[in-house]
């Protein structure tokens, strides 16, 4: 089953143990967007995907859901 981008951060930030507060305060966001990301009410933006990756260390490939076959060899 394929994860939306909310999903996986969701996901991520549970596996975390960390709550929407302290992800919003730790990627410089308000915890009401991190839940409109998470349920799929607001789209990311760029420095806000940036800002994800770095935070729970993942590739925007992963959070984005883009295929290997696209990814440069």
């Amino acid at each position: 089953m394929k994860l939306s981008f909310g999903e996986k951060i969701r996901n991520l930030r549970e596996d975390r143990d960390i709550n929407q507060t302290q992800l919003g305060e730790a990627v410089k966001m308000t915890q009401r967007k991190i839940s409109y990301i998470e349920c799929g009410k607001c789209e990311p933006g760029i420095d806000d995907i940036k800002a994800f990756c770095q935070f729970f260390k993942v590739s925007a490939d992963y959070l984005l859901d883009i295929p290997e076959i696209y990814r440069k060899k």
